[in-house]
């Protein structure tokens, strides 16, 4: 898949997806870049940022938020709840929402919608509730719209997002153990209808064992779809 003039998404590895829209707006979606295994060293520092979409609360999504977002004074975006703790943290240019809401940021939609996961933030040595874990619909300038689940199991409303939102593009969590199976994704695919899928959430540690070949092989059956393998600092471009 090629995308749009202007457009690039690079994973950063894990959930981790560093996003150059057509407008030159840079989003960041789960800041976990710094203390990622899997980030590519030369990528581990942001400088500029327009925007951060946060998922839920676990470490290995947000553990870097709170520095990214003081550093670079991007507006983030999250539930209520977790918005609320990171106001606690000192960042400043939050803009909490929640599922079924949509907000605009410069020209870029973003709704908020399900994901069946937990959201605890681990804050020193105490678990403190974050609302609830979310995925987002990004719809971009040019009309582009990107489909991140987040850290979800498979659930049946997922046609709904599929119906509604017809996204060009989904961000899959395979790993297993803490989110979907390469089973449980393709059953995902084809309630969203999508046509090219970037597989995440695998592979970071043993537990995640997960791979797109697996993926591959359970929706070869799909007609046109395009499972894009990409590594840790790869990019896609348009």
């Amino acid at each position: 898949m090629q995308l749009p003039a202007g457009m690039s998404l690079t994973w950063l590895g894990h959930a981790t997806f560093l996003v150059q829209s057509p407008g030159g707006r840079r989003v960041l979606i789960d800041p976990w870049v710094m203390n990622n295994p899997a980030c590519p060293e030369n990528l581990k520092r942001i400088d500029r940022l327009d925007l951060m979409l946060i998922t839920h609360g676990h470490f290995d999504h947000i553990g870097d938020a709170v520095e990214i977002a003081k550093q670079t004074g991007c507006k983030v975006i999250g539930i209520f709840e977790t918005c609320h703790w990171l106001q606690g943290k000192g960042v400043q240019n939050t803009s909490p929402m929640n599922k079924g809401g949509t907000q605009e940021v410069d020209g870029i939609r973003v709704t908020m919608v399900h994901a069946v996961h937990s959201c605890g933030i681990l804050d020193g040595d105490r678990i403190i509730y974050g609302g609830e874990a979310c995925g987002y619909v990004v719809s971009f300038e040019n009309g582009f719209k990107l489909y991140h689940a987040g850290d979800t199991a498979v659930f049946r409303d997922m046609e709904l997002i599929g119906k509604l939102y017809q996204p060009d593009l989904a961000l899959l969590p395979i790993g297993d153990h803490f989110t979907m199976s390469p089973r449980e994704a393709a059953e995902a695919i084809r309630m969203l209808g999508v046509k090219a899928v970037i597989p995440m959430h695998f592979g970071t540690f043993p537990v995640l064992t997960g791979t797109p070949a697996a993926l591959r092989k359970l929706t070869s059956d799909i007609s046109g779809l395009e499972i894009i393998e990409l590594k840790p600092g790869q990019t896609l471009t348009g």
